[in-house]
């Protein structure tokens, strides 16, 4: 599989005074860390193998994370608490998106079924009146014995679809949802999972399947055509720096988890290719009934059964996060926890995953798509813990304007938008991209 080149920007590279403390410490690191396993031998800790495409010396300081925390490090002989990795997964783990290339399949093989009673509005409690309208206008009955819309031949309906999932408008441009909290939810995102009401997790698994199998084997940079879109991305890729990295932590002992705002048997069926099995897999979760899924949606914290609140999505990451893995509940979920009920490392691209990236011990890793709450955050390392890291297929070049951190980098669960602050309170100014392409 073709893999960017290494992508190294010396005269762009910023490091605080941690990281050059941190990189002249790395110099002890040329003989592997070494530990006694149980029968008393020496044994290095295993190692990344994958250079091309790291940053700077971000595979360096991952390494050394790796001879602190994992098993073989000589202060955890006979530790049984396993230290936690998470990490997101679309443009995180994979190049593209796993939730948008499930949706085309769907919508180009007519397995979407008509909604309870004809209604659009039993898809989702967030959907406007009027998309609820266009949709019903553009979408006929479904046909069969499964009821399906026929949009593999009907335009029109699959590009209502489309739009109101990929835009959050319809095709006229009137918005698609509202009334939701823009920290726990995107309803676009869930609304793929509501969509695959009435299947069962085996027939949604066996969709992503395929569409898993036509992504994979489409050239980099290809596209289909989707109703009458014809630019619709059409591939998708692992990163195998990404592979190389998860193999290693589970190498050295770490619990390494998938936290996706992907639908959950969608993430199952792609974590398998980077031996992550669905068990330790976190998605958008449907409630069932007579093993079918349903168009409501799984619980997290305080929240009640059918609220459809919280899904895997920036705070609503720490809220899953705590609750599958560290087992806490109730309120207490959505809160930060102390550090031993948190993961030493994770991994993300976008705002999406600021909070589950936040809560992480040692370090956070940061791909770089221009998404400006986190690479404020990340940019401004205000404890020495992140690294930005250029996606490592297809990086983006510089963006010009500086990040908008002081003024409207954050935006706050009524969609308002404010400065991004520092965990104690203090503003963080505006910043300045210096990790890219080039």
């Amino acid at each position: 599989m073709p893999v960017a080149p290494r992508l190294l920007r010396p005269s762009a590279v910023r490091l605080s005074a941690t990281a050059l403390a941190l990189a002249a410490a790395l110099t002890t690191m040329a003989q592997p860390a070494r530990a006694h396993d149980r029968h008393g031998t020496d044994r290095p800790c295993p190692r990344l193998t994958v250079s091309d495409g790291w940053y700077g010396n971000n595979q360096a300081r991952i390494q050394q994370l790796i001879d602190r925390y994992g098993d073989c490090a000589p202060h955890r002989h006979g530790d049984r608490t396993k230290p936690v990795a998470v990490f997101d997964w679309d443009n995180t783990v994979i190049k593209n998106d796993i939730g948008d290339a499930t949706m085309y399949w769907l919508l180009r093989n007519s397995r979407i079924r008509e909604p309870e009673h004809g209604d659009w509005r039993t898809t989702s409690r967030y959907l406007t009146p009027a998309a609820a309208r266009a949709l019903r206008t553009a979408c006929p009955a479904g046909t069969g014995r499964d009821r399906t819309l026929p949009t593999a031949t009907d335009t029109g309906c699959a590009d209502e679809i489309l739009s109101v999932y990929g835009e959050a408008a319809t095709t006229s441009g009137d918005a698609a949802f509202s009334g939701y909290d823009r920290r726990t939810m995107e309803p676009s995102y869930a609304w793929l999972a509501q969509l695959t009401h009435g299947w069962t997790a085996a027939q949604v698994r066996s969709f992503a399947a395929a569409a898993r199998t036509e992504n994979l084997a489409a050239p980099l940079g290809a596209t289909q055509k989707v109703g009458s879109t014809t630019d619709a991305t059409g591939y998708v890729r692992y990163y195998d720096q990404q592979r190389d990295l998860i193999r290693t932590l589970r190498r050295a002992g770490f619990d390494v988890w998938i936290v996706s705002a992907s639908p959950q048997p969608v993430v199952d069926v792609w974590a398998k290719g980077v031996d992550v099995a669905p068990g330790h897999v976190i998605g958008i979760r449907s409630t069932t009934e007579r093993g079918r899924y349903t168009s409501h949606l799984s619980s997290c914290g305080a929240a009640r059964p059918g609220d459809d609140s919280q899904i895997t999505y920036i705070d609503g990451k720490r809220c899953w996060i705590n609750q599958e893995i560290f087992g806490v509940r109730g309120a207490a979920a959505s809160k930060v926890q102390p550090p031993s009920k948190r993961a030493v490392f994770a991994a993300g691209d976008s705002d999406t995953d600021v909070s589950m990236l936040r809560d992480a011990t040692g370090l956070r890793l940061a791909l770089n798509r221009n998404k400006t709450e986190l690479m404020c955050r990340s940019y401004d390392d205000a404890d020495g813990k992140w690294l930005v890291n250029p996606m490592f297929i297809g990086a983006k070049g510089r963006k010009d304007a500086a990040y908008p951190c002081a003024t409207r980098g954050y935006i706050a669960s009524d969609g308002t938008a404010g400065p991004v602050r520092r965990d104690d309170g203090s503003v963080i100014p505006d910043q300045r991209d210096t990790v890219y392409a080039g």
